[in-house]
C-alpha cells in the first residue's frame, strides 16, 4: 500500500507522461480486475448452487434478459419514458434551483425570506410527498416528474448558495477598490466563485433525480424502468430487476463522469487564469 504523497513523489519521478501504461491506468486497471473478480465468484457461486438465483440471479442470466428484452423491443419504451422524464424533471430543477441558490447566498434578506421553507422541504423524505403529488398531478408523467424535481432541485440549490456565501471576500474588497457596481460585482466575481459549487450540486443531484425516477415510477405509472423492475420483482423474474438496476447505475456513472470532466477542466481553467 502506497500514501497519496508517495504516489505523488513516485508520479514526478517517473517523467509523468512518460510512465508505462500500467501506472499511467493503474486506478482503472485495478477496478476493472476487482469488477471481474467479483463477477467471476458471482456467476460461480451460483453455477455450483452457493447462492439461490431466485434472489441474486447471475450476470450470465442478467446478460440473457437483457438482450431477450433488447430483441424483443419491451425496454424500449422504458428507456424512453424515463429519459423524458429524466430530462423534463432534472432540466426543471436546474432552471429553478441555480437562479434561487443564488438570489438567496447574494440577497440575506431574500434567503431569510425563503430559508424556512427550502429546510422544510429538504428534510421532508420525498416518499412522503407521493401521496399528494399522485392527488394533485394523477399518475401520469407530470407526478414522476414533480418526484423527481423535489428530488434534486434542493441539492443544486443549496449548492449554489453555499458557493455564493463562500466567496473570498478579498476578492470583493479588490473589486469594490476598483469601482465595480452590484451588477459587475455579481457577474465578474460572485458567479465565476460559486460555479465549483454549483457544479458538485448537480453531480449531486444527478444521483437524486435517479432515485426519483424509480420511486416515482414504482408508487404509480404504466411504464418506465422504474415500473418494470416492480413488475418483474412482484413475478420473481429476479433477472430483469437486475437489468434494470445495471441500467439506472450505468446511467448514474456516465452522467457523474460527464460532470466530473466538466469539474475537472473548469478547475484547470482556473488555475490557468490565476496563473
Amino acid at each position: 500500500m502506497t500514501s497519496v504523497t508517495q504516489d505523488i513523489v513516485e508520479d514526478d519521478a517517473q517523467g509523468g507522461p512518460s510512465r508505462s501504461l500500467w501506472a499511467r491506468h493503474e486506478n482503472s486497471l485495478l477496478g476493472l480486475f476487482a469488477v471481474t473478480a467479483f463477477m467471476l465468484f458471482w456467476e460461480f457461486s451460483v453455477l455450483y448452487g452457493w447462492v439461490n438465483p431466485l434472489f441474486t440471479s447471475s450476470p450470465s442470466r442478467i446478460i440473457k434478459a437483457g438482450a431477450a428484452m433488447v430483441r424483443d423491443g419491451s425496454i424500449w419504451n422504458d428507456l424512453a419514458v424515463s429519459g423524458i422524464e429524466f430530462g423534463l424533471g432534472y432540466g426543471l430543477a436546474v432552471i429553478v434551483g441555480v437562479p434561487l441558490g443564488i438570489l438567496m447566498g447574494w440577497y440575506r434578506r431574500f434567503n431569510a425570506l425563503l430559508e424556512p421553507f427550502v429546510n422544510a422541504l429538504y428534510a421532508t423524505p420525498r416518499i412522503a410527498l407521493m401521496p399528494l403529488i399522485i392527488i394533485w398531478f394523477g399518475v401520469d408523467m407530470s407526478a414522476k416528474v414533480a418526484i423527481i424535481f423535489l428530488s434534486t432541485v434542493f441539492p443544486i440549490l443549496v449548492n449554489t448558495m453555499t458557493g455564493v456565501r463562500t466567496i473570498d471576500r478579498d476578492f470583493i474588497k479588490v473589486a469594490r477598490s476598483f469601482g465595480a457596481s452590484d451588477g459587475q460585482l455579481f457577474a465578474t466575481v460572485a458567479l465565476p466563485s460559486s460555479v465549483p459549487n454549483l457544479l458538485t450540486g448537480l453531480r449531486l443531484g444527478l444521483g437524486h433525480a435517479l432515485i426519483g425516477i424509480v420511486v416515482g415510477e414504482m408508487y404509480g405509472a404504466s411504464a418506465g424502468i422504474g415500473y418494470m423492475m416492480q413488475t418483474a420483482g412482484a413475478t420473481f423474474q429476479t433477472d430483469r430487476v437486475m437489468v434494470g438496476i445495471i441500467i439506472i447505475a450505468a446511467v448514474g456513472m456516465a452522467l457523474t463522469q460527464g460532470l466530473k470532466m466538466i469539474e475537472n477542466r473548469f478547475e484547470m481553467w482556473r488555475v490557468d487564469h490565476r496563473g
